[in-house]
Protein backbone atom coordinates (compact mmCIF):
# COMPACT_ATOMS: atom_id res chain seq x y z
CA UNK A 1 0.00 0.00 0.00
CA UNK A 2 1.28 3.35 -1.20
CA UNK A 3 1.92 6.37 1.51
CA UNK A 4 -0.92 8.43 1.61
CA UNK A 5 -3.49 5.50 3.16
CA UNK A 6 -4.18 7.78 5.75
CA UNK A 7 -3.24 10.91 5.15
CA UNK A 8 -6.94 11.95 4.49
CA UNK A 9 -8.35 10.48 8.16
CA UNK A 10 -5.29 12.09 9.89
CA UNK A 11 -6.38 15.08 8.08
CA UNK A 12 -9.27 14.96 8.90
CA UNK A 13 -8.68 14.70 12.35
CA UNK A 14 -6.35 18.01 12.11
CA UNK A 15 -9.18 20.13 10.56
CA UNK A 16 -11.93 19.76 12.72
CA UNK A 17 -11.47 21.16 16.43
CA UNK A 18 -14.49 22.62 17.94
CA UNK A 19 -14.09 25.83 19.25
CA UNK A 20 -16.48 26.14 22.34
CA UNK A 21 -14.17 23.63 23.96
CA UNK A 22 -13.46 23.98 27.83
CA UNK A 23 -10.97 22.38 29.61
CA UNK A 24 -10.00 19.31 28.33
CA UNK A 25 -11.69 17.45 25.54
CA UNK A 26 -11.21 14.18 24.08
CA UNK A 27 -12.77 12.71 20.42
CA UNK A 28 -12.48 9.35 19.30
CA UNK A 29 -13.14 8.02 16.18
CA UNK A 30 -13.13 5.01 13.75
CA UNK A 31 -12.92 4.10 10.15
CA UNK A 32 -12.98 1.60 7.36
CA UNK A 33 -11.85 0.90 4.51
CA UNK A 34 -13.03 -1.60 1.69
CA UNK A 35 -15.64 -2.55 4.13
CA UNK A 36 -13.38 -3.53 7.09
CA UNK A 37 -12.29 -1.91 10.37
CA UNK A 38 -9.15 0.43 9.51
CA UNK A 39 -7.72 1.94 12.66
CA UNK A 40 -8.88 4.35 14.98
CA UNK A 41 -7.74 8.42 16.21
CA UNK A 42 -8.42 10.22 18.89
CA UNK A 43 -7.83 14.11 19.20
CA UNK A 44 -7.15 15.83 22.75
CA UNK A 45 -7.55 19.57 23.64
CA UNK A 46 -6.07 20.80 26.32
CA UNK A 47 -5.94 24.93 28.07
CA UNK A 48 -2.99 25.34 29.43
CA UNK A 49 -1.29 28.67 31.59
CA UNK A 50 -0.28 31.67 29.85
CA UNK A 51 -3.44 31.48 27.46
CA UNK A 52 -1.88 29.06 25.64
CA UNK A 53 -3.74 25.85 23.62
CA UNK A 54 -2.58 22.82 22.63
CA UNK A 55 -3.87 20.29 20.37
CA UNK A 56 -3.13 16.65 19.95
CA UNK A 57 -3.96 14.48 17.13
CA UNK A 58 -3.16 10.51 16.82
CA UNK A 59 -4.12 7.89 14.43
CA UNK A 60 -3.35 4.55 14.32
CA UNK A 61 -4.27 1.40 12.11
CA UNK A 62 -6.09 -2.10 13.55
CA UNK A 63 -4.58 -5.33 14.18
CA UNK A 64 -5.28 -6.25 10.38
CA UNK A 65 -4.04 -4.05 8.43
CA UNK A 66 -0.50 -3.99 10.72
CA UNK A 67 0.34 -7.26 9.17
CA UNK A 68 1.23 -5.13 6.53
CA UNK A 69 0.73 -1.33 6.52
CA UNK A 70 1.77 -0.32 10.02
CA UNK A 71 0.59 3.21 11.09
CA UNK A 72 1.32 5.53 14.11
CA UNK A 73 0.62 9.10 13.56
CA UNK A 74 0.88 12.25 15.66
CA UNK A 75 0.70 15.94 15.14
CA UNK A 76 0.91 18.30 17.94
CA UNK A 77 0.03 22.20 17.81
CA UNK A 78 0.76 25.10 20.69
CA UNK A 79 -1.19 28.03 19.95
CA UNK A 80 -1.07 31.68 21.81
CA UNK A 81 -5.08 32.88 22.33
CA UNK A 82 -4.00 36.31 24.07
CA UNK A 83 -4.89 39.03 21.50
CA UNK A 84 -5.26 37.28 17.73
CA UNK A 85 -4.42 33.65 17.56
CA UNK A 86 -0.89 32.81 17.10
CA UNK A 87 0.58 29.93 16.20
CA UNK A 88 4.02 28.98 18.42
CA UNK A 89 5.39 25.13 17.61
CA UNK A 90 3.95 22.29 15.55
CA UNK A 91 5.34 18.98 15.26
CA UNK A 92 4.27 16.07 12.85
CA UNK A 93 5.59 12.82 13.34
CA UNK A 94 4.43 9.97 11.26
CA UNK A 95 5.08 6.25 10.31
CA UNK A 96 2.86 4.78 7.37
CA UNK A 97 4.95 1.21 6.61
CA UNK A 98 7.86 2.29 5.14
CA UNK A 99 7.69 5.83 4.98
CA UNK A 100 8.86 8.41 7.57
CA UNK A 101 8.40 11.58 8.51
CA UNK A 102 9.63 13.73 11.56
CA UNK A 103 9.49 18.06 10.81
CA UNK A 104 8.96 20.67 13.56
CA UNK A 105 8.28 24.23 12.65
CA UNK A 106 8.77 26.95 15.53
CA UNK A 107 7.38 30.16 14.83
CA UNK A 108 8.51 33.77 15.47
CA UNK A 109 6.95 37.31 14.67
CA UNK A 110 6.99 36.94 10.82
CA UNK A 111 9.02 33.91 10.08
CA UNK A 112 9.18 30.24 10.82
CA UNK A 113 12.04 27.89 11.82
CA UNK A 114 12.00 24.39 10.04
CA UNK A 115 13.47 21.40 10.98
CA UNK A 116 13.40 18.31 9.38
CA UNK A 117 14.63 15.83 12.32
CA UNK A 118 15.04 12.47 10.14
CA UNK A 119 17.28 14.41 7.45
CA UNK A 120 19.22 16.97 10.04
CA UNK A 121 18.15 19.75 7.86
CA UNK A 122 17.01 23.26 9.30
CA UNK A 123 15.83 26.42 7.03
CA UNK A 124 14.10 29.74 7.69
CA UNK A 125 11.39 31.08 6.37
CA UNK A 126 9.68 34.70 5.85
CA UNK A 127 5.96 34.32 6.58
CA UNK A 128 2.78 37.08 6.02
CA UNK A 129 0.70 38.69 8.86
CA UNK A 130 -2.18 36.09 9.98
CA UNK A 131 -0.61 32.90 8.94
CA UNK A 132 -1.08 29.88 11.23
CA UNK A 133 0.03 26.04 11.51
CA UNK A 134 -2.41 23.67 10.09
CA UNK A 135 -4.06 22.61 13.10
CA UNK A 136 -4.46 26.42 13.88
CA UNK A 137 -5.56 27.57 10.70
CA UNK A 138 -8.82 25.32 10.64
CA UNK A 139 -9.28 26.21 14.69
CA UNK A 140 -9.73 29.85 13.26
CA UNK A 141 -11.59 27.92 10.14
CA UNK A 142 -14.54 27.15 12.91
CA UNK A 143 -14.42 30.37 14.05
CA UNK A 144 -15.60 31.26 10.66
CA UNK A 145 -19.36 32.50 9.50
CA UNK A 146 -20.32 29.19 7.07
CA UNK A 147 -22.93 29.38 4.10
CA UNK A 148 -24.03 27.03 1.66
CA UNK A 149 -22.36 28.23 -1.55
CA UNK A 150 -19.86 30.71 -0.01
CA UNK A 151 -15.97 29.44 0.10
CA UNK A 152 -14.08 30.87 2.64
CA UNK A 153 -10.01 30.88 2.84
CA UNK A 154 -7.77 30.09 5.79
CA UNK A 155 -3.97 30.78 5.59
CA UNK A 156 -1.61 28.05 6.44
CA UNK A 157 2.06 27.38 6.48
CA UNK A 158 2.55 24.01 5.42
CA UNK A 159 5.34 21.70 3.66
CA UNK A 160 7.42 24.69 3.63
CA UNK A 161 5.34 27.18 2.47
CA UNK A 162 2.32 29.21 3.00
CA UNK A 163 -1.21 28.59 1.58
CA UNK A 164 -4.32 30.27 1.04
CA UNK A 165 -6.68 27.09 1.35
CA UNK A 166 -10.04 27.77 0.20
CA UNK A 167 -12.80 25.17 1.84
CA UNK A 168 -16.16 25.06 -0.41
CA UNK A 169 -19.33 24.62 1.74
CA UNK A 170 -21.71 21.84 -0.44
CA UNK A 171 -24.85 21.99 1.16
CA UNK A 172 -26.96 20.69 4.66
CA UNK A 173 -27.23 16.87 5.41
CA UNK A 174 -28.79 15.04 8.17
CA UNK A 175 -26.16 11.87 9.21
CA UNK A 176 -26.26 9.20 11.87
CA UNK A 177 -22.78 7.82 12.96
CA UNK A 178 -22.32 5.76 15.86
CA UNK A 179 -22.21 9.25 18.67
CA UNK A 180 -25.79 10.15 17.62
CA UNK A 181 -27.78 11.83 14.69
CA UNK A 182 -26.50 15.35 13.47
CA UNK A 183 -27.75 18.45 11.39
CA UNK A 184 -24.69 19.08 9.17
CA UNK A 185 -22.98 21.08 6.75
CA UNK A 186 -20.82 19.41 3.95
CA UNK A 187 -17.31 21.26 3.35
CA UNK A 188 -14.68 20.07 1.18
CA UNK A 189 -11.15 21.97 1.44
CA UNK A 190 -9.14 22.30 -1.60
CA UNK A 191 -5.90 21.23 -0.18
CA UNK A 192 -2.83 22.08 -2.02
CA UNK A 193 0.56 21.41 0.28
CA UNK A 194 2.32 18.15 0.08
CA UNK A 195 2.74 17.20 3.87
CA UNK A 196 -0.55 16.31 6.01
CA UNK A 197 -2.34 18.13 4.01
CA UNK A 198 -1.79 15.55 1.14
CA UNK A 199 -2.91 17.25 -2.22
CA UNK A 200 -4.61 13.96 -4.02
CA UNK A 201 -7.45 13.31 -3.58
CA UNK A 202 -11.02 14.64 -3.19
CA UNK A 203 -12.18 15.11 0.66
CA UNK A 204 -15.65 15.46 2.19
CA UNK A 205 -16.29 16.70 5.40
CA UNK A 206 -19.38 16.47 7.64
CA UNK A 207 -19.54 19.53 10.64
CA UNK A 208 -22.73 19.88 12.99
CA UNK A 209 -24.67 22.47 11.58
CA UNK A 210 -24.59 24.60 15.15
CA UNK A 211 -22.12 26.84 17.21
CA UNK A 212 -19.92 23.88 18.09
CA UNK A 213 -18.97 22.64 14.56
CA UNK A 214 -18.26 19.38 15.40
CA UNK A 215 -16.50 16.77 12.97
CA UNK A 216 -19.07 13.82 13.02
CA UNK A 217 -17.83 12.34 9.61
CA UNK A 218 -15.24 12.42 6.60
CA UNK A 219 -15.05 10.49 3.33
CA UNK A 220 -12.23 10.80 1.06
CA UNK A 221 -10.66 8.76 -1.97
CA UNK A 222 -7.30 7.07 -1.86
CA UNK A 223 -5.10 5.05 -3.74
CA UNK A 224 -7.45 2.09 -3.87
CA UNK A 225 -11.36 2.97 -2.98
CA UNK A 226 -12.36 5.65 -0.06
CA UNK A 227 -11.88 5.84 3.89
CA UNK A 228 -15.35 6.51 6.03
CA UNK A 229 -14.24 8.11 9.43
CA UNK A 230 -16.82 8.09 12.29
CA UNK A 231 -17.20 10.28 15.56
CA UNK A 232 -17.76 6.65 17.56
CA UNK A 233 -17.37 8.97 21.22
CA UNK A 234 -14.96 10.81 23.24
CA UNK A 235 -15.59 13.53 25.68
CA UNK A 236 -17.50 16.57 24.08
Amino acid sequence: MKPGFYKGFFLFILLLWPLQSQGAERFEYSLRWAGIHAGTATLSFTEEAGDRLRIVSTARSGKFIDLFYKVRDRAESLLGTQGPLRPIRYRLEVQEGRHRRDKEVVFGPFRAVFTDHLKGKRQEFELPHGVLDPLGGFYRLRQMRLEVGRPVFVKIFDSKKTWDVQVKVLRRERVKVPAGEFDTLVVEPLLQSEGIFFKKGKILIWLTDDERRLPVKLKTKVAVGSITAVLTGGQF
